[in-house]
């Protein structure tokens, strides 16, 4: 079978290589993956700045969907042909996560989905939703479960609230989307005036220009009346806390999703003291959580938006786009 490996750290470094196709072991499931989609962790982990540590060589890409091609004598779950889609932290079943669990992140300590076969445990796996095709399925592993973990398992928006987002990528479009279904408000906050077009036909309410509107923060206040956001997802870090903090209402929520501009945030506590902020790191979420996402997915027919979907042997081109940082919505592995 075909995967890409990472010998060493740059994407220039990225291979396709040959490799025996493996067999599952008694609760394991060998998947054909279909369709492969790229999330900024990815880009970190290729260049070395998520975990300069990390065992190469290395099959990378966290998100994958496809079907299953065979089983081991023990798994209960799938059968032959199921059409399925990989769980992020692979151990985090439900309930609070655990620092053993956290360490069975797919393409991280588990080898990732770049790769025609993969082998992955039972329970590791969602069952993909019928009105998704296998590259829109691939999209949901990280980036709408950290949306949806982050809207409705911690801030617990409600409709009628008002939801601020920052940018276009997959995290942030996925907040939009749902925050709407869910009947919210949104605030949607871009750089690019082509992309606040996009944001605005989604369906988000408002739209800022942070480059024209720098003060974004005492936009997003007038709004609301002067009250301020019920929630936002940062997805940036050190450019956008402080302001994200402060276009926030009493008792709002910020879930802290990327660090887009870095992960170094000083801020005065005493402005979120007063306010009774809560800030919350959000690593994805666990599998009831995205059994959650998925009957929701059905509910309100979401599709997700993709940017683009590259052949396999584009993987260069892929990554470089993703480092460009002009696409809108996500990119897609076509795996052949």
């Amino acid at each position: 079978m075909k995967s890409i490996q990472l010998d060493k750290f740059g994407i220039e470094n990225l291979k396709i290589t040959n490799t025996q196709k493996p067999v599952p072991g008694p609760n394991e499931v060998l998947v054909k993956i279909e369709a492969a989609s790229l999330n900024y962790l990815d880009l970190m982990v290729i260049n070395g700045q998520y975990n300069p540590e990390l065992p190469l060589p290395h099959v990378p890409c966290s998100d994958g969907s496809g079907w299953v091609e065979s089983t081991g004598s023990d798994v209960t779950l799938w059968k032959k042909g199921d059409r399925v889609t990989t769980h992020f932290i692979q151990h985090w079943i439900s309930g609070s996560k655990t620092q053993q669990a956290f360490l069975s992140r797919t393409g991280l300590e588990k080898p990732g989905v770049l790769s025609e076969y993969i082998l992955i445990h039972e329970t590791a796996l969602v069952r993909t939703p019928d009105i998704l095709s296998a590259e829109e399925a691939s999209t949901l592993p990280i980036a709408a479960l950290t949306a949806w973990a982050g809207l409705f398992e911690y801030a617990r928006i409600k409709p009628g609230q008002t939801v601020l987002t920052q940018g276009s990528g997959g995290v942030s479009i996925f907040a939009l989307q749902l925050a709407k279904a869910a009947g919210a408000r949104v605030i949607a906050i871009s750089g690019s005036p082509a992309k606040l077009e996009k944001l605005r036909a989604l369906g988000a309410d408002e739209v800022i220009d942070y480059r024209k509107t720098p003060d974004w923060h005492v936009e997003a206040r007038r709004l609301t009346g002067s009250h301020g956001v019920d929630a936002i997802l940062d997805v940036v870090g050190t450019d956008t806390l402080t302001k994200s903090i402060y276009a926030l209402k009493a008792d709002g929520f910020i879930g802290l999703t990327g660090n887009l501009s870095g992960a170094v945030v000083p801020f005065n506590i005493y402005d979120t003291v007063p306010s009774n902020a809560t800030l919350r790191g959000i690593s994805v979420g666990s599998i009831e959580n995205f059994q959650a996402l998925l009957k929701a997915i059905n509910t309100v027919k979401l599709k997700p938006v993709i940017d683009t979907v590259f052949p396999i042997d584009k993987i260069h081109e892929a990554y470089r786009y993703m480092q460009q940082g002009t696409f809108f919505g996500k990119i897609v592995i076509r795996i052949e």
